[in-house]
C-alpha cells in the first residue's frame, strides 16, 4: 500500500491529531522505561502555534507531523526504501515534495526532519484546513513504506493499537483503558494500573502535560 492508498484512508486533521496523542500517552503508560525513547510521541509545545506527532520504531524508520493553524504537514521515512536519499545520491524522490502550499514550507524544510537540508522522507503529504482530503505529490512510488508507517493512523480504531501494543510489548492488554484513551477522557491512575501496574498517575505528570493530555 502506497501513499495514495493510506491518505485516502487517512481520516480527517482532528482525528489524526487525536490518535496521535493517544499513542503517545499509550507509549508513555507502557513503555514503562524511561531511558528509551519513545516509540510514539506528541509535543503539544513544538511551537507557539504548532504541535507535533512523531513516531521512531528504533530501526531508522520513522514519521513527523506538524499540527499548524494552516493544518497538517507529513514526513515519513522507511530506510529500507529505494526512494530513501541515501540511495539516491543524498537526494529527495523526484516528484516527493512537488505541490507543497508555501504555508508548509518551513515545515517542510524544518531541521529536525532533516540531515544537512535534505529531508528524511520517503512519503510526503498534507493538508490544509480548506482542504477536503489529504494531498500528495505527483510521486511514482517505489515501495515508499507508507502502509507500515501510517497504519494506525489510517485504521484509527483501539483494538488497532491493542493488536500492535500486544505484539511489540509482548503482555496481554484490556480494550477498556485503551478505549478511554483513544476518547482523550481524561487519565486517571485506576488507567494506567489497568494498563501497567509499575506505572503511577504522579511519574507521568511531565510527559502528559508535554503531550497535552487531560489528566483528572
Amino acid at each position: 500500500m502506497s501513499v495514495y492508498e493510506v491518505i485516502r484512508r487517512l481520516p480527517d486533521i482532528g482525528a489524526v491529531r487525536r490518535v496521535s496523542r493517544a499513542l503517545a500517552v499509550l507509549d508513555l503508560v507502557l513503555g514503562g522505561d524511561d531511558d528509551i525513547l519513545p516509540f510514539f510521541a506528541f509535543d503539544a509545545r513544538w511551537s507557539e502555534t504548532e504541535e507535533t506527532a512523531l513516531m521512531r520504531d528504533g530501526s531508522g524508520n520513522e514519521y513527523s507531523i506538524v499540527f499548524s493553524p494552516d493544518g497538517a504537514f507529513v514526513y515519513g521515512f522507511d530506510h529500507e526504501s529505494p526512494m530513501s536519499p541515501y540511495a539516491n545520491g543524498r537526494k529527495v524522490w523526484p516528484g516527493l515534495l512537488d505541490g507543497i502550499p508555501e504555508v508548509f514550507h518551513a515545515a517542510r524544510d524544518e531541521p529536525a526532519f532533516c540531515d544537512e537540508g535534505v529531508p528524511r522522507a520517503t512519503v510526503c503529504f498534507w493538508r490544509t484546513i480548506t482542504d477536503d482530503a489529504w494531498r500528495t505529490g505527483p510521486v511514482e512510488v517505489n515501495r515508499d513504506g507508507a502502509n507500515y508507517l501510517f497504519e494506525l493512523l489510517a485504521d484509527g480504531r483501539p483494538e488497532a493499537y491493542l493488536s500492535f501494543a500486544e505484539d511489540y510489548f509482548g503482555v496481554e492488554l484490556d480494550i477498556e483503558p485503551i478505549r478511554h484513551i483513544y476518547a482523550l477522557m481524561p487519565l486517571t491512575e485506576y488507567v494506567v494500573t489497568s494498563l501497567n501496574r509499575e506505572r503511577r498517575l504522579p511519574d507521568l505528570a511531565e510527559g502528559i502535560a508535554e503531550i497535552g493530555y487531560p489528566r483528572s
